[in-house]
C-alpha cells in the first residue's frame, strides 16, 4: 500500500513537470519559429545575391570574348597582322582587370569575422558549432594580413578568380584534343624523328638550362637579401619545366594564313603539341623527386623520378590510344551512323572522358587526350557519318577557339585580380634570359645533329624562325597557376605571366616581319609546288621525306589495324593467314568487301616503298614485293622488259602514279629532266623492245 502511494506521488510530480515544460514550450516556440523563418529568408537572399554576382562575373568574360571576336573580324578585314587575337584578348583582360581592381568596389559581408584562432595547421574543411548548429567552411587559400581589407572591399575580385582545376578539367581538354584531332599527319610523320627530338630531348635540355640559370639567380637574390622565403633547386627545375612548354598558336595561325612552308609548320606544330605533354609529365616528376624540398642530391630519388616520368607518359599514351580504339570499334560495329546526333555525342563524351580518366588513374590527361585525338582522327573519323565528321571538326574547332581566347583573357585579368603576386626584378630578368638560352640550346644543337641524317635539311632561316616562335601560352599559365601556395610558386606564377605577355605580344606580333627578315617564302604549297622545267613546261613536284620507322608502322597499320578498326583498308581475308579465315570474316565489315576496288588510304602518300606496290605508267606495269624486289614488268604486246631497268626509267622521268590497293600516290621527280609525253614513252619502250 505504501509503495503504491509513492508511485502515485511520483506520477503526480511528473505530470506537473510535464505540464510546466509544455507551457514553457508554448511560450518559446513562436520565438524559435520566427528566428528560423528569418534565417531562411536571409539565406535565400544571400543565395540570390550570390547567383546574381556569379552571373555578372560570367557576363564579363562573355563580353570579353565577344569584343575579341569583333576585333578579330576588324583585323582580318583590314589585314592587320601586327597583333594576333590571343594578344588582343590579353589586352582586353588587362583593361577589365584594371577596372575591377580600382574602379568597382563591391563590399562583402565580413561582419562577425574572427581574425585570431589558435590552430596548428590550416584544415581543408572546417566545421563550426554555433549555438548547436554546425556550419561547414572550405579553405580558399592563404592571404597576407595586408590583403584582408582588399577582400572586404571588393567581392567581385574574389569571384572572378577561378579554381585552377577549371583550367585543367574544362578548358585544357578541348585545346589539346583539337591539336591531335586536326594534326596534319602527312607532314607530321614525314618529320617524325625531328619532332620527337625537339619535343623530348629539347624540352629536357631546356628545362635543365633554365633550372640551372635560375638557381644561380636565386643564389644571388639570397646573397643580397632579396629572398624572403625558401626557394630550392627543385623549384628552379620546376620553373624550367613549366616555361619549356611552348604554345606558338599565334605564329601557327599566321603561318596557316600566309601558307608558309609545310615542313616548318609541321616542325613547330608537332614540337609544341608533344612538348606540352612532356612538360606536364616532367614537372610532376620533378615534384616527386624531392617532396621534402631539400637540396641534397639522391641518385635513387632521381632514378625514381625518371621511372615515374616513363611510367606516367607510357601509361597516359596507352590509355589515350585505348580509348580511341574502343570508340572506333563502337562506331564500326554499331549502327550509330543512322543517328548522327547520338554518334557525335558519344564521340565527344568518349574523347573528353579520356582526360578525366587519366587524371583519376594518376596519369596525365594532357598526354592521354592528345594521343586519343590522334587515334580518333586516324581510325574513328573514317567510321563516322558525313554529318558527324563535319560536326566533330567544327565542334572541337569552336571549343578550341573559345577556350584559348578565354584563357588568354583570364591571363590579363589575373595580373590585377590575383592577390598573391610576388614580382622580383632579378628573378624576372633572369627568367627572360634563361628562357631564350634554353630555347637556343633546344633548337640549334639539335638541328645540327638532325641535319646529319636528314635529306631535307633544316635550313638556318628555319632554325632562326623556330627559335623566334618559341612562345609561351595556355599550358605554361595553367601549370603555373595550379599551385600558388608557397612563396616560390607565387613568384614563379607572377614571372610566368610576364613571360607569356612578352612572347605573345612581341614575338607573336613580329612574326610577319621575322618571315620577311629571314626570307622565308609564303604563299607556297610544298605538296604540289609548281615548277617550270627547262622546256618551259609547268610540272608538279613533291618533296617526299619519310621516317623509316613510320614505313614499318604503315605496313602493319594498313594491312591489319585499319581493316579491324575501320571500314577502309584491304579485307582481313586477304592479309591474315588462311587459318584465321573465320576470325577475318567476322572482323571485316561488309563495306570493306563492297568498296574493295575504291578503297583509299589517306596515309598512303607518306610511303615511297611499300609491300604490294603496283607502278602503272603507259603500257608498263611493274610490281614490287614487301622487300622492294621487282616481280614483273610486261608491256602491251607481251614483249618482256627488264623490270629493274623499267622501274628506274619510270622513276627518272615525268609524272608518275603509284597504285596501292586503289590509292594513288604521286612520286617525286628529278627536276633536272624534262617531262616526256605519253606517246614518246610508248615509242621509246617499243624501240627498246624491238632492239
Amino acid at each position: 500500500m505504501g509503495s503504491t502511494c509513492k508511485i502515485n506521488a511520483a506520477m503526480s510530480i511528473w505530470r506537473r513537470l510535464s505540464l510546466f515544460v509544455w507551457a514553457s514550450s508554448l511560450c518559446l516556440c513562436p520565438c524559435r519559429a520566427e528566428d528560423s523563418a528569418m534565417e531562411n529568408i536571409v539565406t535565400e537572399k544571400k543565395a540570390e545575391e550570390s547567383h546574381r554576382q556569379d552571373s555578372a562575373d560570367l557576363l564579363v568574360f562573355i563580353l570579353l570574348l565577344t569584343l575579341t571576336i569583333l576585333t578579330i573580324w576588324l583585323f582580318k578585314h583590314r589585314r592587320f597582322r601586327f597583333l594576333h587575337e590571343t594578344g588582343l584578348a590579353m589586352i582586353y583582360g588587362l583593361l577589365v582587370g584594371v577596372v575591377l581592381r580600382y574602379a568597382i568596389h563591391i563590399p562583402s559581408d565580413m561582419n562577425n569575422v574572427t581574425l585570431s584562432c589558435n590552430v596548428n595547421a590550416s584544415p581543408a574543411t572546417l566545421l563550426l558549432n554555433v549555438s548547436g548548429k554546425f556550419y561547414e567552411y572550405t579553405l580558399k587559400g592563404e592571404i597576407s594580413g595586408g590583403q584582408v581589407n582588399d577582400i572586404q572591399d571588393n567581392e567581385m575580385l574574389r569571384k572572378v578568380t577561378f579554381d585552377p582545376e577549371v583550367f585543367f578539367n574544362i578548358l585544357l581538354p578541348p585545346i589539346i584534343f583539337h591539336a591531335g584531332y586536326s594534326l596534319k599527319r602527312r607532314h607530321f610523320f614525314r618529320n617524325l624523328g625531328s619532332i620527337l627530338a625537339y619535343a623530348f630531348v629539347g624540352t629536357v635540355v631546356s628545362c635543365l638550362i633554365i633550372g640551372l640559370f635560375m638557381y644561380g639567380c636565386v643564389m644571388l637574390m639570397k646573397q643580397i637579401g632579396h629572398l624572403r622565403d625558401d626557394f630550392f633547386f627543385t623549384d628552379c627545375l620546376f620553373f624550367g619545366a613549366i616555361v619549356s612548354a611552348t604554345d606558338p598558336v599565334t605564329v601557327l595561325a599566321i603561318f596557316n594564313e600566309l601558307q608558309v612552308d609545310d615542313d616548318l609548320y609541321a616542325l613547330l606544330f608537332g614540337e609544341s603539341v608533344l612538348n606540352d605533354a612532356v612538360a606536364v609529365v616532367l614537372s610532376s616528376s620533378i615534384v616527386a623527386y624531392q617532396p621534402q624540398g631539400d637540396n641534397t642530391f639522391e641518385a635513387m630519388a632521381m632514378l625514381k623520378s625518371f621511372g615515374i616520368f616513363l611510367g606516367v607518359f607510357s601509361g597516359s599514351f596507352a590509355l589515350g590510344m585505348a580509348t580511341g580504339v574502343v570508340t572506333a570499334l563502337v562506331t564500326k560495329f554499331t549502327k550509330l551512323r543512322d543517328l548522327p546526333l547520338l554518334e557525335t555525342a558519344l564521340f565527344f563524351l568518349m574523347s573528353w572522358s579520356t582526360f578525366l580518366l587519366a587524371e583519376a588513374c594518376g596519369f596525365t590527361g594532357v598526354v592521354a587526350v592528345l594521343f586519343c585525338g590522334m587515334t580518333q582522327a586516324h581510325y574513328t573519323f573514317n567510321n563516322l557519318s558525313p554529318e558527324s565528321q563535319d560536326r566533330t571538326k567544327q565542334l572541337f574547332e569552336l571549343l578550341n577557339f573559345l577556350a584559348e581566347n578565354f584563357i588568354f583573357s583570364y591571363m590579363g585579368l589575373t595580373l590585377f585580380t590575383f592577390h598573391n603576386h610576388v614580382f622580383n626584378p632579378i628573378f624576372i630578368v633572369g627568367a627572360f634570359l634563361s628562357v631564350f638560352l634554353g630555347r637556343a640550346a633546344n633548337i640549334y644543337p639539335l638541328s645540327f645533329l638532325l641535319n646529319l641524317g636528314r635529306r631535307n635539311k633544316i635550313s638556318p632561316n628555319f632554325q632562326h624562325m623556330m627559335m623566334f616562335a618559341g612562345l609561351r601560352g595556355a599550358m605554361t599559365f595553367a601549370l603555373s597557376i595550379r599551385d600558388t601556395a608557397t612563396y616560390a610558386r607565387q613568384m614563379m606564377f607572377s614571372t610566368t605571366l610576364l613571360v607569356v605577355f612578352f612572347t605573345v605580344w612581341i614575338c607573336g606580333g613580329g612574326t610577319t616581319q621575322m618571315l620577311s627578315c629571314q626570307k622565308i617564302r609564303v604563299g607556297v604549297d610544298t605538296d604540289h609546288e609548281n615548277s617550270i622545267g627547262p622546256d618551259g613546261v609547268e610540272r608538279r613536284s613533291t618533296k617526299q621525306e619519310c621516317a623509316w620507322l613510320f614505313r614499318i608502322w604503315y605496313n602493319f597499320d594498313h594491312n591489319y589495324l585499319k581493316p579491324i578498326l575501320t571500314h577502309s583498308g584491304p579485307p582481313l581475308t586477304a592479309t591474315l593467314p588462311a587459318c584465321c579465315g573465320p576470325l577475318a570474316r567476322c572482323l571485316t565489315s561488309p563495306q570493306a568487301y563492297e568498296n574493295e576496288e575504291q578503297l583509299k588510304d589517306s596515309d598512303s602518300d607518306l610511303i615511297l616503298n611499300d609491300g604490294d606496290i603496283t607502278l602503272t605508267y603507259g603500257d608498263i606495269t611493274v610490281r614490287t614485293d614487301a622487300m622492294g624486289a621487282h616481280t614483273s614488268g610486261t608491256p602491251v604486246g607481251g614483249v618482256a622488259v627488264n623490270s629493274d631497268e623499267a622501274l628506274d626509267r619510270e622513276l627518272a622521268f615525268g609524272d608518275h602514279e603509284l597504285v596501292i590497293r586503289g590509292t594513288r600516290l604521286v612520286l617525286p621527280m628529278d627536276d633536272s629532266e624534262p617531262p616526256l609525253s605519253l606517246d614518246s614513252h610508248r615509242h621509246r619502250h617499243k624501240n627498246e623492245a624491238m632492239s
